[in-house]
């Protein structure tokens, strides 16, 4: 099943590639839903620019008519809870929460602080419970075929080789917002009176969960201020 869904969905990727090439975020989200209908959906993971994205799908009239799923990896900064509850109120958006099937205090006691080992393999295995399976289990139950996140070319080395739309794990990934600059980005929620998430007023260029992130400093700006340096992706957005 796997080998055939692989092979029908690489030969649609260029064509997609090719129609989405010029267009606009709009755009692009509206081609989305029209290519995809019901087997569409969105990601965010509420972190400091994540608010475009979801004004977009606002601004789209699709927020009742597409699935938001948000990570909830329970290990999440207390600032970013409120900055959710703030932006899910503001748009009015109807989020879908998806937790990993083993707690927190489950996992720490079967695998420990998997985020302390500065093992790679042991990150790996914490995104996997955590971040991955939660995705794919929602994934597989509404039948998803393509979903879209607010993934920029210019935040780490493998975003910055990636398409319009790829594929990862079998299904399209499509980035409305790749080609924004993080100035574009940062004017579009000026211009749309978005809320900064709390911590970016206190030095975070990227936030995800409070044990692996960090305020920017003179040698560690970006995506150096996460998972300790070790790496810079989550797994959400490749393949490995």
């Amino acid at each position: 099943m796997v080998d055939k869904v692989t092979n029908s969905i690489q030969s649609d990727l260029k064509n997609y590639n090719n129609q989405i090439e010029h267009l606009n975020p709009l755009e692009t989200i509206d081609w989305a839903y029209k290519t995809f209908k019901n087997k569409f959906a969105f990601t965010t993971s509420f972190g400091i620019q994540s608010s475009v994205l979801l004004h977009l799908i606002q601004k789209s009239n699709l927020k009742n008519k597409v699935k938001i799923f948000w990570i909830d990896t329970g290990y999440l900064p207390k600032e970013t809870y409120k900055y959710a509850d703030q932006i899910i109120n503001k748009l009015s958006l109807n989020i879908q929460v998806l937790q990993s099937e083993i707690t927190p205090a489950r996992m720490e006691a079967l695998y420990g602080k998997l985020w302390e080992s500065d093992k790679y393999s042991d990150l790996d295995k914490y995104h996997k419970i955590r971040k991955i399976d939660p995705l794919e289990k929602a994934f597989e139950e509404f039948s998803i075929n393509c979903w879209a996140s607010g993934v920029r070319a210019q935040q780490t080395k493998n975003r910055s080789k990636m398409k319009p739309i790829d594929i990862i794990r079998n299904r399209f990934s499509l980035r409305p917002v790749l080609n924004w600059s993080t100035k574009d980005m940062f004017y579009y929620m000026e211009e749309n009176n978005l809320p900064q998430h709390p911590l970016f007023l206190k030095g975070y260029s990227t936030i995800g969960d409070w044990h692996s992130s960090q305020p920017e400093t003179k040698n560690n700006k970006g995506r150096d201020t996460r998972f300790g340096g070790i790496k810079e992706e989550c797994g959400l957005h490749t393949n490995n």
